[in-house]
């Protein structure tokens, strides 16, 4: 997945601000809290990292192209840097993406959840 191709399928998902933080890094944020985080290497090459649930981050950390996300993961925190397509490829990334975006949603507040939509009162 290219940077445009990141960005442009992060842009689709609802509710969803843009910001280029931490030197480089493509920053996707659903009701201001982060659920998604790119930049591009050095060799070009894409890496991403994503909130995730317990079992998909027990499984994918172990997965060749996939780490816990660095400074995340070791605090605890259930995030994955998919670093290549060895075990994710795009279609995939896009579903854990989704996904990333919906478990973030689901924590902001009830009150903040029926502003944006996620919630009928």
């Amino acid at each position: 997945m290219t940077l445009d191709e990141y960005n442009d399928y992060c842009s689709q998902l609802p509710h969803t601000t843009h910001v280029v933080q931490w030197g480089a890094a493509h920053v996707w944020k659903v009701g201001g809290k982060v659920f998604v985080i790119g930049n591009v290497q050095d060799d070009g090459s894409m890496h991403c990292s994503f909130k995730t649930t317990e079992m998909s981050f027990d499984i994918l950390k172990e997965q060749p192209g996939c780490q816990g996300a660095p400074y995340l993961a070791s605090r605890g925190m259930k995030w994955i840097q998919r670093s290549s397509e060895e075990t994710l490829s795009d279609e995939d990334l896009k579903s854990y993406l989704e996904m990333s975006h919906k478990l973030v949603a689901a924590g902001l507040t009830k009150k903040l959840q029926r502003e944006l939509g996620f919630l009928k009162d």
